[in-house]
C-alpha cells in the first residue's frame, strides 16, 4: 500500500542527504502506462479505517452543515439538502479509491484525478467544459521546517472538492466565515468559495515571510557584532528555502491569473475581481521574496566583508608585533656576533645601555603609530 509522503524544502543543493524532488517528478513514471486514474492498482479497494478522512461542508443563505464521512458509498448515494446551494467536500489523506469514488458521483476528468493522486504536481489551472481543476500548494512551518504540501481543488457551479495530502490545512478562518449568518460566503456560490480557499493560502504566506524578515535580522545583528561560520552556513540555507518557495510561488501566480481569465461558464461575473486580488496578492508575496532573497545576498557579502575586517585586524596586529620586534632583534643580532674587538663588550654598562636602546626603539615606535593612526583610537 502506497505510503502519505511529506515534501520537505531541500535544505543541500545535490546533498544526497536530502534529495531534491522537483515537482511533477514526484512519483514512479509508468512509461508508457494508461493514463488516468482507473488503471491505479489500489482504485478497487477501499482505504483501510483512519487512512482518509472526509468532511462534508454544506450551506446555503439560512443554514449550515458540517459532518464527517463515515460511509462513503452511503454518502454519495444520498441526496443533497434542498437548502445547500453549495457542497464543500474535503479529503485528508490520497487513496485511489476514494478519488475515483468521488470523480464518479462528482464527474471530473480522469486525467485530474491522476494529478491529484500523483504528487507533487506544478501549480496549474485547467477549465475543463463543466468543471474546473485547480493545482495549488500550501506551505507550513511547523517545526522550524519550510513544508509543501499540494493542494487540489475541483470546482463544479454548486460543489467544491479538495484534496489535502495530510490532516490539517489554513482553511479554519474560512470555515469560521461560512459559520457566520451575514457573511459573503454564505450568499455567494462555490466560485467565491474556491476564491476564498486560493486566497487563504496566499495570505497564509505571508507570516511565513515575516518569519524570515525576523530571521534575516537576527542573523544581521550576529553578523555584525562576531560573525562565525554559524551565520554562513544559516544564511545559505535562508537563501535555499527562499529560492524554493519562490519556485513554488511563481506558478501559482499564473493560476491566479488564469481564474480570473477562465473561459469557464461556472465563474459569476462579480467573483472576478476577487481572483485579482488574489493575483495581487500573489505578486505581493513574490516582490517580498525577492527583496529577501537579495536581502539574504547582501549579508552573505556582509559576513564575508566582516571576516576580511577581523583578518585585517588580525594582521594589522601581527604586523605592529613585528615592526616592534624587528630593530631590536637587530641590535640584539649584533652583539650576538662572535668577534672578539666589538667596543661595547668591554664597557660596564653595556648590558643596561642595550636595554635602554631597545626600550627607546620600541617606545619610539609606537609614538610613531600612534601618530599615524595605526593603533589607538
Amino acid at each position: 500500500m502506497a505510503k502519505q509522503r511529506t515534501r520537505l524544502i531541500p535544505t543541500g543543493l545535490f546533498d544526497l542527504a536530502s534529495p531534491i524532488r522537483i515537482p511533477g517528478l514526484g512519483r514512479k513514471w509508468r512509461l508508457g502506462g494508461p493514463p488516468g486514474i482507473e488503471t491505479a492498482e489500489e482504485v478497487a479497494t477501499p482505504p483501510e479505517e483512519g487512512r482518509v478522512r472526509i468532511r462534508c461542508l454544506d450551506y446555503g443563505p439560512e443554514r449550515v452543515a458540517e459532518r464527517e464521512v463515515e460511509d462513503l458509498g452511503a454518502f454519495l448515494t444520498e441526496p443533497r439538502p434542498e437548502w445547500a446551494a453549495v457542497r464543500w467536500v474535503n479529503m485528508d489523506g490520497l487513496h485511489p479509491f476514494v478519488i475515483n469514488s468521488l470523480r464518479e458521483a462528482y464527474p471530473f476528468h480522469t486525467l485530474a484525478a491522476e494529478d491529484v493522486l500523483h504528487v507533487p504536481q506544478r501549480s496549474k489551472l485547467e477549465a475543463y467544459d463543466d468543471h474546473l481543476f485547480v493545482v495549488a500548494h500550501m506551505m507550513s512551518t511547523g517545526d522550524g521546517t519550510l513544508t509543501d504540501e499540494q493542494v487540489s481543488l475541483v470546482h463544479r457551479p454548486d460543489v467544491l472538492l479538495t484534496f489535502q495530502e495530510r490532516p490539517g490545512d489554513v482553511w479554519d478562518p474560512v470555515r469560521a466565515r461560512i459559520q457566520k449568518d451575514s457573511s459573503r460566503l454564505r450568499r455567494s456560490g462555490s466560485d467565491y468559495l474556491l476564491y476564498a480557499l486560493l486566497d487563504a493560502l496566499v495570505d497564509n504566506i505571508f507570516p511565513i515571510l515575516e518569519a524570515y524578515g525576523d530571521r534575516l535580522e537576527a542573523i544581521e545583528n550576529r553578523i555584525v557584532e562576531n560573525a562565525t561560520p554559524r551565520e554562513l552556513q544559516q544564511l545559505y540555507a535562508a537563501k535555499r528555502e527562499l529560492v524554493s518557495l519562490r519556485r513554488v510561488l511563481w506558478p501559482l501566480r499564473q493560476v491566479a491569473d488564469d481564474a480570473q481569465r477562465a473561459e469557464y461558464g461556472g465563474f459569476q461575473e462579480e467573483t472576478a475581481p476577487f481572483f485579482r486580488d488574489v493575483y495581487d496578492h500573489t505578486l505581493q508575496v513574490l516582490d517580498i521574496v525577492e527583496t529577501y532573497r537579495e536581502m539574504a545576498s547582501g549579508l552573505t557579502d556582509l559576513y564575508m566583508s566582516s571576516i576580511s575586517n577581523k583578518m585585517n585586524e588580525v594582521m594589522k596586529v601581527l604586523t605592529i608585533m613585528a615592526s616592534l620586534f624587528i630593530p631590536v632583534t637587530f641590535v640584539a643580532g649584533v652583539y650576538g656576533m662572535n668577534f672578539q674587538f666589538i667596543p661595547e663588550l668591554s664597557f660596564r654598562y653595556s648590558y643596561p645601555l642595550f636595554w635602554g636602546v631597545c626600550i627607546s626603539i620600541t617606545v619610539g615606535l609606537l609614538i610613531y603609530f600612534r601618530r599615524r593612526g595605526w593603533i589607538g583610537g
